[in-house]
């Protein structure tokens, strides 16, 4: 059926919902896929049923502000792009929605606050560590909190790790193989440094020429994600200026920041810097895939033998279509068994800032993943995102099972290090 969007009303990107929501034929495969129709089993809280509203509301028969529970209610996981038989690009959908959508709605001061918060704090390492800390004694008070203040603190850790600045070249160990820019990332510099220190020194191990471009920035998928595209395209130029060197890949560790560079041509659709993001994009890729297609230096065996399971990280899995590569990473160690985990391609509620502001829905998925895993009897979990690895230590900690989580390039690295991977018990 013709559509009655106004394409050129919305702007560069109204082509784009537009093509995604003629797409969709209704058929249904996406139910099944998505967590919050698995958790709260409404129509409207389905892909196939936020396609609807969105369309409603683009054609002008639906209010704006009555779509927006269930559309906020979207981890914009894109587990459904996966399950679609028809390609229907859901998540560009989503994104360039949410865009178009935020400036026009209504929000009250708390919840404008509380993403403001959000967004200022986040991308920028330095903030987030203050924040961090502060949070850490706020934990004093989260019988007192609302809702909303107390889940970010459940998040946290007891306490940070030392910070450690990242040199700007790394050099690769014996002959040189390959150069590469590497995105530092915003929330696991504070939380998780180890992610980047272990996957630089995997990379040097392997012949890998590491740049760590000293202007690079956040890269704006947390603003994308949730509406704020003007603050996206800022950190996005950052990007373009700072990667702009000659290199073969530019690499990241976390799947999230990975999905957000590859973006960047739906982000600058109509901009002056679309070919550029065109550019830098098709040079993204995921540690894992780098790794695999350079061709990986030959694994010491474990001391001893090791169950992992293996989560895929949506932004990974789904966003990017990368599964394959980090489980052939994990197979290259001799004594490590790979466990599947038991509904492995649903979200486990994390989803960028969705932890934060939708804190029931995502608990519930936390703890379903959190139960899918003590079901494999893994002895480690490894995962390729920050905000997996925070989503699923809380709530594994939650159920009183204090199972290690490790970056996939951690565990790589202790295992060519001859290291112990688990605690002495």
């Amino acid at each position: 059926m013709q559509h009655k969007i106004d394409v050129e009303q919305l702007g560069p990107q109204g082509q784009i919902m537009a093509h995604a929501i003629e797409a969709c034929v209704h058929c249904g495969f996406c139910l099944p896929a998505c967590p919050t129709y698995q958790v709260l089993g409404e129509e409207m809280d389905s892909p196939r049923g936020r396609i609807f509203l969105m369309k409603e509301v683009l054609e002008g028969s639906l209010q704006l502000e009555e779509a927006q529970p269930y559309l906020d209610k979207c981890l914009g996981c894109q587990g459904c792009v996966t399950a679609c038989p028809s390609g229907v690009p859901y998540g560009e959908l989503i994104s360039t929605y949410r865009g178009w959508s935020e400036p026009k709605r209504h929000r009250s001061p708390f919840q404008k606050l509380f993403r403001m918060a959000i967004q200022e704090t986040l991308p920028y390492p330095s903030r987030f560590r203050a924040a961090a800390r502060l949070g850490q004694l706020g934990k004093l008070l989260k019988p007192l909190l609302p809702p909303l203040l107390k889940a970010p603190l459940e998040l946290l850790p007891d306490g940070l790790p030392r910070q450690e600045p990242l040199p700007a070249v790394v050099p690769a160990e014996g002959q040189r193989r390959a150069r590469v820019a590497f995105l530092a990332g915003c929330a696991q510099q504070v939380l998780q440094p180890n992610f980047n220190r272990a996957t630089l020194r995997v990379l040097a191990q392997n012949g890998v020429e590491v740049v760590i471009p000293p202007g690079q920035s956040c890269c704006g998928a947390l603003a994308m994600h949730t509406g704020e595209r003007s603050r996206a395209l800022q950190f996005a130029r950052n990007n373009l200026k700072a990667f702009a060197g000659d290199y073969e890949a530019i690499l990241t560790n976390a799947a999230g920041c990975g999905s957000g560079l590859k973006e960047y041509p739906l982000l600058f659709q109509g901009e002056a810097e679309e070919a550029q993001a065109r550019q830098l994009a098709a040079k993204v890729k995921d540690v894992s895939v780098f790794l695999v297609e350079l061709g990986l230096k030959e694994v010491p065996p474990l001391q001893q033998p090791l169950k992992v399971a293996y989560h895929d990280a949506c932004h990974l899995a789904h966003a990017q279509q990368v599964r394959a590569e980090p489980r052939q990473l994990l197979q290259s160690i001799p004594g490590l068994e790979l466990l599947e985990i038991p509904e492995g391609e649903l979200c486990c509620g994390s989803a960028g800032t969705y932890n934060l502001e939708q804190p029931q829905i995502a608990a519930t998925l936390g703890e379903r993943k959190a139960r899918h895993i003590l079901a494999t009897g893994a002895e480690l979990v490894v995962t390729g995102n920050i905000g997996c690895f925070t989503q699923i230590q809380s709530h594994l900690r939650k159920l009183g099972r204090e199972i290690p989580v490790l970056h996939t390039l951690e565990l790589l690295e202790r295992a060519y290090a001859g290291k112990p991977i688990l605690p002495e018990r």
